[in-house]
């Protein structure tokens, strides 16, 4: 079976679903199933370096890099267009049996649900959370034009929909789309435990040695609620600790950021660190004391998974597709809802009982080393191929 997975970027400044894709067909291959992605190289405000129209491997995945559109203006863009992505995928879609999409409005996306429609090449969409309620309120009558336009012919004569949560199948029940849907959740690959993660971390940051650390990493954008975290965090200036903010965002929003902890006076016990990978990325994860992230919406969260891997209690709001896994198994944290109250509940829970929080964090590593390998995972994806 040939599948070919696409997406408008593989670039990590673009996040978790663009490594993701990178393991998924990775494990796929381990099945033998012979996965391939096609992508732009797009890496945000710049270019992948790249070879271009062949297929070349990318950590350790086939890939098909097509050259992204760039002109000045951000909007087009991050719509990473590709003529030569287009005329490609015309003639080579037929050599697919399966064509596996991730992401919609955007160009890639949106246009190989046309080929493969206008070609009869069965198709597979996984939205990526932007069927959720926060992200269609965003940009709202624009995205609803696209959706109503173009987007909506595409998901329903999809063969199906991929979602990776429950939370973010039934928001997007709202839309009474047409074609099945079935969910399957990320993998994670094995991690080895780094035994001085915690010390190298505070040694890193030359911070005390037991001193706590509250780490938030993921990309710097306004939906994961640091207007909320940062002003709960300030309700606890008289604990000792500090806060780790690790990733990358665009210049204005991490100015804004660095204001908010200015004017709540967390400036001096804040660090950030900027996009993190790699066994760096992993030392932020093990090393911490507890992992944050209090966003709107989140249709699955991989660095929720990440940090729990470690054996770092997560706490998060309700919009995190993995609050009810962290709440059912005792692994961290979740607020009432998304506010500076509801927040900062949880985070006096944590400082109260930091015997509690290890416990919980013993519990989130065994659980997702049993529960979510990209083995796995792999194993029921192609079973799901399979029965297309």
């Amino acid at each position: 079976m040939r599948v070919l997975h696409i997406i408008p970027s593989v670039a990590s400044v673009r996040g978790g679903p663009s490594q993701a894709i990178l393991e998924m067909v990775k494990a796929l291959q381990s099945q033998g199933v012979d996965a391939e992605i096609a992508t732009t190289n797009d890496n945000g405000q710049d270019l992948l370096s790249v070879p271009l129209m062949q297929r070349t491997i990318y950590h350790a995945a086939p890939v098909w890099f097509f050259p992204r559109y760039s002109p000045n203006q951000i909007v087009l863009r991050e719509f990473a267009f590709s003529y030569q992505f287009t005329n490609w995928l015309w003639h080579s879609i037929s050599n697919y049996d399966l064509i596996h999409v991730h992401a919609i409005f955007s160009y890639t996306s949106t246009v190989a649900m046309a080929i493969a429609r206008l070609k009869k090449i069965p198709y597979i969409i996984r939205p990526l959370g932007q069927l959720c309620t926060w992200s269609l309120q965003q940009s709202y009558r624009k995205k609803q034009t696209y959706l109503n336009l173009i987007e909506r012919a595409n998901l329903d004569n999809s063969a199906a929909i991929h979602f990776t949560s429950l939370v973010e199948q039934e928001e997007a029940n709202i839309l009474h789309l047409k074609a099945p849907s079935f969910i399957l959740a990320h993998g994670l690959n094995h991690q080895a435990i780094l035994p001085e993660a915690k010390q190298n971390l505070r040694t890193r940051l030359n911070l005390p040695k037991h001193q706590k650390i509250i780490l938030f990493l993921s990309r710097l954008h306004p939906k994961k609620g640091l207007d909320f975290l940062v002003p709960a965090l300030a309700n606890f200036l008289e604990y000792d600790f500090s806060f780790v903010i690790a990733g990358s965002g665009e210049p204005e929003f991490v100015q804004e950021i660095e204001s908010l902890l200015d004017f709540h006076n967390l400036k001096e016990r804040s660090h950030l660190v900027g996009f993190v990978t790699g066994i760096e990325k992993e030392t932020f994860l093990q090393g911490a004391d507890l992992f944050a992230l209090t966003s709107h919406s989140e249709n699955f969260g991989i660095a929720v998974l990440e940090a729990l891997r470690a054996g770092t209690p997560a706490l998060v709001t309700p919009g995190v597709a993995l609050a009810a896994l962290i709440q059912t198994d005792q692994v961290g944290y979740v607020a009432s809802e998304l506010s500076i109250e509801a927040i900062s509940s949880q985070l006096e829970n944590f400082f109260a009982e930091p015997k509690l929080a290890s416990e919980m964090g013993d519990r989130a590593r065994k659980l997702i080393t049993e529960n979510y390998t990209w083995k796995s995972i792999a194993k029921q994806l192609h079973q799901i191929y399979l029965n297309l």
